[in-house]
């Protein structure tokens, strides 16, 4: 399996300060001279809005600020977060809708290969959570907007989270057959499902956990793969929602075992993204990560 390297662009958001670490064009910069091969875009401001780059002109000069770096854009993280369509609320719907068009607008114009989606409804759920009609809207909501992004070519991969509803592996599943899309497959981040499937964080109802841990997780979904994130995980959050996203190396997760469990599970794409979520110390971070995934890869015979 051969590799080719990227991380989230998010990690560079805002430091504790609520400022912008580093502009988008240094950004670039520093990620070429680093050698990663290419970055998971956030859509979210200051970053790769649509709002930001409303134009195609300007949406081509994005990716020619990553191109000339010496980066790809393998995925666009779509801002979605403020419109609630699993409601029913016919105005959140077509609010939902239409972002999620504006940011497929902008994979195309960037020549971007996959988009990525959530549940928008937080976890835990509510005490009056109807569960059969808001799984029914997810899934119908998943269906369409893996039609639209097929028709342009596009991957739609869905993130399941421990602070987004349905979450449980059997739920995550169950989504992926339900929606029934050949363009429609999971984002698989390795902290997110370590809280998913071994510490049973959040679930609706009873807790489901898996004996065999992220292992098994990774057999039950076998084909359903389309992007995976690495990170590590310590089996804790980092406030009620987020999984805390543990620095390689200082988690539980062992990454020697679990990274060619992904080819047993017919993930079969070149990317390996890096998720070492927005914080202050993300520069350090990042070579941390891209040292240690560089030794981990020769290790495992994998070609970087």
């Amino acid at each position: 399996m051969s590799v080719k390297l990227s991380i989230g662009t998010w990690a560079y958001t805002f430091d504790d300060n609520s400022k912008q670490l580093f502009s988008i064009e240094d950004l670039a910069f520093r990620l070429g001279k680093l050698g990663f091969d290419g970055v998971a875009l956030s859509g979210f401001k200051p970053q790769a809005h649509y709002e930001l780059y409303s134009t195609k002109k300007a949406r081509r000069q994005l990716e020619d600020l990553f191109n000339s770096n010496g980066l790809e854009i393998n995925c666009y993280a779509a801002d979605l977060k403020d419109y609630p369509f699993y409601t029913g609320i016919k105005d959140e719907i077509n609010n939902y809708e239409e972002a999620f068009d504006r940011c497929l607008e902008l994979c195309v114009d960037c020549e971007i290969p996959v988009i990525r989606i959530d549940t928008v409804a937080a976890a835990p759920y509510s005490g009056d959570f109807d569960y059969s009609a808001i799984w029914d809207r997810v899934v119908e909501m998943f269906k369409k907007n893996a039609r639209k992004a097929g028709k342009s070519g596009k991957m739609v991969v869905w993130e399941f989270e421990p602070g987004f509803i349905f979450n449980k592996p059997s739920e995550i599943l169950k989504m992926v057959k339900d929606v029934g899309m050949d363009n429609f497959k999971l984002q698989y981040d390795t902290c997110h499902a370590q809280m998913c499937a071994v510490a049973g964080t959040n679930h609706y109802g009873e807790k489901e956990v898996l004996k065999g841990g992220q292992l098994e997780l990774l057999e039950i979904l076998k084909g359903m793969i389309g992007d995976v994130h690495l990170i590590d995980s310590d089996n804790t959050l980092r406030d009620i929602r987020n999984s805390t996203h543990a620095p390689f190396g200082k988690g539980l997760i062992d990454f020697e075992k679990l990274i060619p469990a992904f080819e047993r599970a017919g993930y079969t794409s070149e990317w390996w993204t890096i998720d070492i979520g927005a914080r202050s110390d993300a520069w350090e971070l990042t070579e941390h990560s891209i040292k240690y995934l560089d030794v981990l890869f020769k290790k495992l015979d994998m070609k970087k």
